[in-house]
This record gives C-alpha cells, structure tokens and sequence, in this order.
C-alpha cells in the first residue's frame, strides 16, 4: 500500500480581470477519478490544503452538463460525499512529500487563486519533484507550478513538458477574455514547456517524474500512469 498526497485548493472564488470573484474551487472529476482509482488499488490518501481548510467543490463540475447527464452528476455528488479525506484535511504547511510516495494536485480555477501564489505548495512540489517520486498535476492544477521557484528566482520545472489547460479551452469555457491571466501564457513565461493537445480531449504529458494532464478526461489516464508507477 502506498500513501499519496492529494494538494488541493482552499479557494472558493477566482478573481477575474475586473474584480469580480467567479464562485469555484477543485473540479469533482478530476478528484473523485483519481481517488477513486487509488483507493481500488489500495493506496491511502492524504488531502491538504492551504491552513487545513476543507477545499470547496466547484458546483460547475457537480451540474448533469459536466457529467453527461443527471445520473452522472448523482453519482459524481455521491462519490464526493463518500471521500472523508474531503472533509478532514491537513494544513499544507504542515505536509512533507517525504511522508508519502507520490503526490497529486487536481485542478479547477481554485488554483489559479491560490495555490499559484502559494510558497509551502511551490516548495512541497521542489521536494516531490527532486525526490523523484510519481507527481500528478491535472488541468489547471499546473498553476501552482509557477509557485516553485528557486533561490535565483527560476522556475523549477522550466524545460519540463507539461500538458495543462490551454487557452483554447479557456477560451471556448467563456474564460479567456475575463481571466485576468491564462494557464498557458504564464506557464510559457516560465519556462515550462506547454505540450497542447485537442479541446476537451485527453491529453498526457510524462517528462521524467512529472505526469500532467490537460484537462478534466485526463483525469482516468493521468490516474492509471500514476498507478503504473507506484507498482
């Protein structure tokens, strides 16, 4: 049995271009999937969060549109109500990669707020990332890969190619004239070497132990890559 670390955001709210705060959080999918898939395999999961704040659901991601119809979005809300980790997090802060064997970081904009800015989760994932362990960073999760920077102010994981949520997909979501910064242009701008693939498609990106996603349905095939991995 192996222990992963599933960072999330504690953020309710994205703050947009002018000001507003568009209601969000982490995006069910990309949490219950994966944890799903852990879980069978018998792995232990361990959440944290920014001060140990339980991480709101983006309720987008619970709607029957985002889940193919309305028994997928009852059976989306019952698989979320089923993970307790969801309800006893953590403080980030606290949480040492070194007491796991791989790290995971689901995405929704609740990154974008948070965790993108966040020094304890840009040093925890310098530590997972140098460790070698499996690390697993979906959608807009990579986000908080602009927090890991170094002493000379670099970015860790430039030259890494990653897949993450990509301007064409934020802009068909409505987003990307609103946000008041995009994934993929900030990601560029470090140094990290976005690898873009079809809207809403899966997409998998592994460069040495990073595994990254693009989007929501890379969620199952991110989790399997992980899993292969801890084997």
């Amino acid at each position: 049995m192996s222990k992963i670390l599933f960072v999330m955001t504690g953020a309710d709210h994205w703050t947009l271009a002018d000001g507003t705060k568009h209601p969000t959080g982490f995006w069910a999918e990309e949490a219950v999937v994966p944890y799903e898939a852990f879980r069978a395999a018998g792995h232990e999961i361990t959440v944290a969060t920014p001060g140990g704040v339980v991480p709101p659901v983006d309720q987008g991601s619970l709607a029957p549109e985002a889940n193919g119809g309305q028994e997928g979005a009852d059976r989306m809300r019952s698989s979320l109500a089923a993970m307790a980790e969801l309800r006893r997090p953590v403080r980030l802060e606290e949480a040492d990669p070194a007491d796991h064997d791989a790290v995971y970081y689901p995405g929704g904009h609740g990154p974008m707020e948070d965790l993108a800015v966040n020094d304890d989760s840009g040093a925890l994932l310098i530590r997972a990332l140098e460790s070698g362990m499996p690390l697993g960073v979906v959608c807009h999760a990579p986000a908080a890969l602009l927090a890991a920077t170094r002493a000379d102010g670099t970015n860790a994981f430039a030259g890494y190619r990653v897949a993450a949520f990509t301007n064409a997909e934020e802009a068909q979501a409505g987003f990307a004239d609103r946000a008041a910064w995009l994934l993929q242009d900030r990601l560029t701008e470090a140094g990290v070497l976005v690898r873009e693939g079809e809207p809403w498609a899966p997409k998998v990106v592994v460069d040495r132990n990073l595994v990254t996603g693009q989007n929501p349905a890379s969620s199952a095939p991110l989790a399997a890559e992980l899993l292969r991995r801890l084997d």
